[in-house]
């Protein structure tokens, strides 16, 4: 397929051009329909809601508030009221707003508070928060902030009020996308090679956001989910395609055609994003296990932004790459490959002596990063999920300066208050039990419709204290069943408790199913059972120490002002389930493209010590690189403007910051080195009954070798070995040679003695390249064919290249 595409570019070209555009002008036409149903089957939150929206069905709008302060008087002063009732008014006829209840009227006493400073009206839309349109709300805001004057201050809060404060949308994808444009020229140094990913990824995120909208026409799907599916789209479509266009840069630099290693890319690493994005979409499918209406949209739109990525990185970036062809890289780089000709594929540099290092000390480099990922971790031992409301806001905002007033003048519980669902029954004892329970303000009942009454309750506290769950505890489980009536509490503070506990509950199995698929799939792709159990150990590591950093900013406010995310709360009830399926789809990514190198080196040499130093040498580079693009990508999200994205972008970039520096770099090859071969112990029984899926393609069969070479044996480990001398036939030592597989795979390499002398081993009898470098000498390569036996082979190191002299 990789080969079809590249030599097709221009059909597919046009076909992703027609699905982008295709999909742009579907998506625009039909809208959005995005449902935040954040209700729990089967609790008492839940049936709360129901008997509500039953009893009061032309309740259903959103309800926003607007504030006002005096610094002097009372807000029932004339002149007060006579700025404040003709806006009132003025909003109350806007088309879309259901009702204006103020505090001016005959019912309206209890809106004022007992100082008479502070006053609030009620807003009623006909729409909820998302079906508002965002041109009335701005109307609405207007209207009410041009009652303000000298010593009156007026305020707006609530859900649709909020939409006027986010940022324009795609502000943080753009910061993403630059940042991560800044990381791939610093990485490629051409402006060609630094495009490819990020046309690859905005096509895969353009094309998957659209079909999510669409999809919102046909099933719930969450107003976050788009969002989190920018977020993981964004940073798996750049690094598939980093990976692929690194692997297709080398293959050039060491003398392939363009064709040619576009193909052997895709065969290769374009075999190991297909395994990555099935791990992630797998680890995302992991939260249906939580069985949360919630939580099914945003599996659709992220997984789908997912496969999406990968369809691209396998097919619109091979033809890409076929329109490149070698400005893929860049001038100096092909100036210099026409010059020395090709280079040889050898491990040097900081990454070749950080694994050297590796090697020669297991034990504290392990050592040290437990410790680092310990401490990191100590604060997710007092994580709190709950919800995170408008008093989260930062100061400057009006959502956040209304909370804050109407917290001044009617106590910290107004503005999460419960409401205690009665159906039939007398509810006068019910109210006086509630009024005289600890940690209640005010508790008034409305008037029954359909033999349903609401209780409003206002607790002492904020809806985010601890208190305030150990109230609705107490209600439900003492206050109401005493009064032998039968109630449900509800509300949004009693949803998102429910919605935590319910959280803390499944989560276990949750985190047991991803963790045994990702087990199942890693034993299966590397016929092993340390590995993928190693796997899951540093998936649970780097969990916790993310989630020790998540409580650490946005639960003990480290920093939470100077990020720009307002104040400090708890974590929001769901997003543990989605970051531990990015989290672990993300880790797996790493380990896949890790470990795979290892593997192929491991199934070469059998020689453990030497398939751990090479893979991390060979990998480690492009992996941090992926990394820093995604850190980039997932912190540019706290400019999203909502408190969730911004949990999520910094816990995973704190997540992918940790896995990749520490944990892949150098706790898991410390721990590789410190098991030795029983890292590729598999039983005899289970390896004869396990499928086999190769996350690397087979060797290339070797070519068929000269009459006068012996024929290559089927199978068994050949050497190949000689001497090194210059044109005058003096020894040279120090030259570097490799021995490479005609795919371009290096196999072996070792540097010669004094005397000239050196010996490299192959897997088996069969053509291989020979690249010889030495100092002030240009880098060639030559072909060579062992035969069953040891093959002596002396080169002479010529003004001009390597030339076979035995």
């Amino acid at each position: 397929m990789a080969r079809w595409c590249y030599r097709h570019r221009l059909v597919v070209l046009l076909l992703w051009l027609g699905a982008v555009f295709g999909l742009g002008f579907a998506g625009s036409a039909a809208g959005t329909d995005y449902a935040n149903t954040f209700s729990l089957p089967n609790t008492d939150s839940t049936r709360a809601y129901d008997l509500m929206e039953k009893a009061f069905p032309e309740s259903s709008g959103d309800t926003d508030t607007v504030v006002w302060k005096v610094d002097g008087g009372t807000v029932r002063d004339e002149s007060v009221r006579s700025r404040i009732e003709p806006a009132l008014d003025e909003i109350g006829r806007m088309k879309g707003v259901g009702g204006v209840s103020g505090p001016y009227g005959a019912e309206g006493a209890a809106q004022i508070s007992e100082d008479g400073r502070i006053a609030y009206a009620q807003v009623t839309f006909t729409e909820q928060a998302n079906g508002v349109p965002k041109g009335l709300v701005e109307d609405v805001v207007d209207t009410a902030r041009g009652a303000e004057r000298a010593g009156l201050q007026v305020e707006l809060g609530g859900q649709a009020i909020t939409r006027t404060q986010e940022p324009p949308t795609g502000i943080a994808e753009m910061v993403g996308i630059v940042a991560a444009a800044v990381v791939l020229f610093l990485a490629f140094g051409s402006l060609f090679a630094m495009l490819l990913p990020l046309v690859v990824a905005v096509a895969a995120l353009g094309t998957g956001l659209m079909a999510t909208s669409l999809l919102s026409h046909v099933t719930d799907v969450p107003e976050v989910a788009p969002l989190l599916g920018s977020l993981i789209g964004l940073g798996v479509g750049i690094d598939y395609a980093l990976f692929i266009v690194t692997r297709h840069r080398r293959g050039i630099l060491r003398g392939m055609e363009p064709e040619e290693s576009a193909v052997t890319a895709l065969n290769t690493s374009g075999r190991a994003v297909l395994f990555a994005g099935g791990t992630v979409c797998i680890a995302l499918a992991g939260m249906l296990v939580m069985n949360m209406r919630f939580l099914d949209g945003v599996v659709v739109a992220t997984s789908l932004t997912v496969v999406l990525s990968v369809l691209a990185a396998i097919t619109l970036l091979p033809a890409l790459l076929g329109l490149l062809g070698p400005r893929v890289l860049s001038r100096r780089q092909r100036r210099r490959l026409a010059v020395t000709g090709p280079e040889s594929e050898e491990a040097s540099g900081l990454a070749a002596r950080w694994s050297s290092y590796v090697q020669r000390r297991p034990w504290s480099v392990a050592a040290g990063a437990l410790v680092v990922m310990a401490v990191l971790a100590l604060p997710v031992l007092s994580i709190r999920l709950g919800a995170t409301d408008q008093g989260n806001h930062q100061e400057s905002t009006t959502t956040r300066q209304a909370y804050d007033l109407l917290a001044e003048g009617f106590g910290p519980g107004f503005n999460g208050p419960l409401q205690v669902v009665v159906e039939g029954g007398d509810t006068d004892a019910l109210v006086s039990a509630i009024r005289s329970t600890e940690g209640v303000a005010q508790a008034a009942a409305a008037p029954p419709s359909r033999g349903v009454t609401v209780i409003q309750v206002v607790p002492t506290t904020s809806p985010q204290s601890e208190r305030t769950d150990r109230l609705i505890d107490r209600l439900r489980d003492d206050v109401i069943p005493e009064s032998g009536t039968e109630a449900h509490v509800g509300g949004v503070t009693a949803v998102f408790k429910d919605f935590a506990a319910v959280t803390g509950e499944r989560l276990p199995y949750f985190v047991a199913a991803i963790i045994t698929l990702g087990f199942l799939l890693l034993m299966v792709a590397f016929r092993s059972l340390v590995v993928p159990l190693t796997a899951a150990l540093m998936n649970l590591i780097a969990a916790a120490a993310s989630f020790g950093v998540l409580v650490a900013i946005f639960q003990w406010g480290w920093g939470t002002e100077l990020l720009g995310v307002g104040k400090e709360g708890p974590i929001t009830a769901f997003l543990p389930v989605i970051m531990l399926s990015l989290l672990f789809g993300l880790s797996m990514d790493y380990q896949v493209f890790l470990v795979s190198r290892m593997h192929e080196e491991w199934v070469h040499t059998k020689d453990n010590a030497r398939a751990v130093r090479v893979g991390l040498a060979e990998t480690s580079r492009v992996i941090n690189c992926a990394a820093l693009i995604m850190i980039c990508v997932f912190s540019a999200f706290v400019l999203s403007g909502d408190m969730e994205g911004a949990m999520a972008g910094i816990g995973l970039a704190a997540a992918v910051a940790l896995d990749a520096f520490i944990l892949r770099t150098a706790l898991v090859p410390a721990a590789m080195h410190l098991l030795g071969n029983s890292n590729w112990w598999l039983p005899a029984g289970l390896e004869k009954r396990l499928p086999h899926l190769a996350v690397e393609p087979r060797e290339e069969a070797p070519a068929a070798p000269p009459a006068d070479v012996p024929a290559a044996a089927p199978a068994g480990a050949t050497v190949i070995h000689g001497f090194v001398r210059d044109a005058a036939g003096e020894p040279v030592g120090g030259a570097v040679l490799a021995l490479l597989s005609t795919g371009g795979r290096q196999l072996d390499r070792v540097t010669s003695l004094a005397d000239g002398s050196y010996i490299v081993a192959a897997p088996s009898a069969g053509t291989y390249l020979l690249a010889v470098t030495a100092s002030g000498r240009p880098s060639d390569a030559r072909q060579v064919t062992a035969g069953p036996e040891p093959l002596v082979y002396d080169v002479e190191l010529a003004g001009d290249g390597v030339d076979a002299v035995g």
